[in-house]
Parts: C-alpha cells; structure tokens; sequence
C-alpha cells in the first residue's frame, strides 16, 4: 500500500504556485523576447535603461556603445590631422630626432621627405637606442625606417582595428583622394574610441598644456580646457553659464555638434575644429580675429 501511495498523483497543497508547463515554454520565451530591439538605436536604448535600472554600471555602458558605434566611424572621424602631426625630417641629424622624441614623448613618428608633402616611413624611437650605443657608426635614417603603412579617409574602424591586430602594426597615415597626406592613427586613437581616454606617463605630464601658441597669433586649444583658464590665458571674459569646458561652449555657440573641419566666429577668434568624432569635440584652433562683436552662425 505504501508503494501504491507513491505512485498516486502529487496533490498541489493549497495557494502554491501552479506547476511549470514545460510545453508552454517556447510561446513563454518567444513572449519574453517579442519586444527585441529592431535596430542599433534600439538596442542602445535598451542598454541605457538597463543602466538606469542598475543593471549595467556606467563604464560597462560606455564601453558597449563604443563598441557598438566603432563600426560608424571613419579614420577621417579620429586621425590627427597633417597640422598636428608630430613628424621627423628625412635630412635630420641624429640629435635634432632625438630633441623631437624628447620632447614629444611620442614612440612613432612619420619621415616626411619630398619636401614635407610625402612619408617615407616611420621611425620608431626605440630604433635610436643601436645608433646611440654605437655613435661612430655612420647614421643612416633609411636603415632604421620601417614601411608606412597608408590608409583612405573613408577607412572604417573596426576593418582598421582588426587589421592592425593581424598586421601588429600600430599606425597609419591616412591619405585624401588625391594621395596627398591627410593625417595619422594610432591603434590607440581607435581603442579609445572604444573605451574612453588613455592617459600614459606622458599625457600625465602634459595633463595641464591645454592651450599651445603657435605663430601669427594662433592657438591649438583642447576642448575639455576649462573656460576660466581660457579666461586667464587669453585676458578673456567669457561667459559660458551652464558650461564648464571651452568645448561645450563652442559646440552650444554652433547649435549642433560640429565636424572636423568647420568654422565659427566667436568673441573675437576665428575658431576651427581640428578633431572630432560624433560624440564630441577634441582639440580647437584658435586664430584672433579681431573682431569686436561676437558672430555666430546664422546671424
């Protein structure tokens, strides 16, 4: 009789949970995922509100949309341009390349020949170290370049990113329709794009050079300067109310986030954006102008 008890149907005590219907479970699944997100944009959404909701922490977030928006980007979007490159001359003398590296703190640097207009290749710092150890040797920059690797504005960055994982190369010089030198990326210019700033041991020295003056009253400016040292540097008096930055004043003075390349009049400098992306603003430059009015645009 025992044995005949455990083989009567389990009775379901009173107020508990229905039993699982396991052959329910498809439609309950496809029910679950039935409001999937259609597109990248919605997926986005769904990823900041799992943020809001505490899901996902802040920088988990940052990094998964650069991920998901690297692919959108083009080398033109995050090189530094020809005017910001820090380059080597094919003519120089060993000690005139070491005061570059020096004073850059950069690892690569292009060999402009032809006049500065073409690449001849790309001196790594570390490459000095066999002529330095061996200063009666016959300097020869030729021997110590290694192969440019060139690349079109219109490269995306996740084909470039892959590609310089399969090559180990860690820089390209970006070239315009006519051939002619555009700029340079890094692998690191890419990544950041992917997982915010990289701040080595020489940006950490650099952190507070946020205004650099050049010749005939021009000034290359980082967007995240804040404007009360803006204000100072410059004897200026602006007034930016609700933003802390250089940049978000000169990207609410647009009116919309602007592309490289594109030109303000503003509280007496004429201002160029050197480097952007599509989520922000990166280095100004910065040409006094003269003005006595502030214009902006469609004024």
């Amino acid at each position: 009789p025992a044995a005949a008890g455990l083989c009567q149907p389990l009775q379901r005590p009173r107020g508990a949970a229905p039993a699982m219907n396991y052959r329910a479970w498809p439609k309950q699944l496809a029910a679950l995922f039935a409001g999937r997100p259609g597109d990248r944009a919605a997926l986005i959404e769904l990823l900041r509100d799992a943020e809001r909701r505490h899901l996902l922490d802040r920088d988990a977030l940052a990094m998964t949309e650069g991920a998901l928006q690297v692919s959108e980007f083009q080398a033109r979007d995050i090189m530094i341009p020809r005017v910001q490159m820090t380059v080597i001359e094919h003519e120089a003398e060993p000690e005139a390349i070491l005061s570059v590296v020096v004073e850059s703190g950069h690892s690569r640097f292009p060999v402009m020949a032809g006049g500065g207009e073409e690449v001849a290749g790309i001196l790594l710092a570390k490459d000095l170290l066999g002529y330095f150890a061996r200063p009666d040797e016959k300097f020869a920059i030729k021997d110590l370049m290694r192969p440019a690797v060139f690349i079109p504005e219109s490269k995306r960055l996740n084909v470039l990113l892959r590609e310089f994982r399969n090559s180990r190369n860690h820089m390209a010089v970006v070239i315009d329709e006519y051939s002619a030198v555009a700029g340079l990326v890094t692998i690191e210019d890419v990544i950041e794009e992917i997982i915010g700033e990289i701040a080595d041991e020489h940006d950490l020295e650099q952190e507070e050079i946020n205004i650099s003056a050049h010749e005939k009253d021009r000034y290359t400016v980082r967007a995240l300067t804040p404007v009360a040292q803006f204000n100072k540097y410059f004897d200026a008096a602006i007034n930016a109310g609700e933003y802390d930055t250089i940049g978000g004043y000169v990207v609410n003075a647009f009116g919309h986030l602007p592309k490289r390349g594109e030109t303000i009049e503003l509280d007496g400098f004429r201002i160029k954006i050197l480097r952007a992306d599509k989520r922000r603003v990166k280095l100004l430059l910065f040409t006094r102008a003269g003005l006595e009015t502030t214009t902006r645009p469609g004024a």
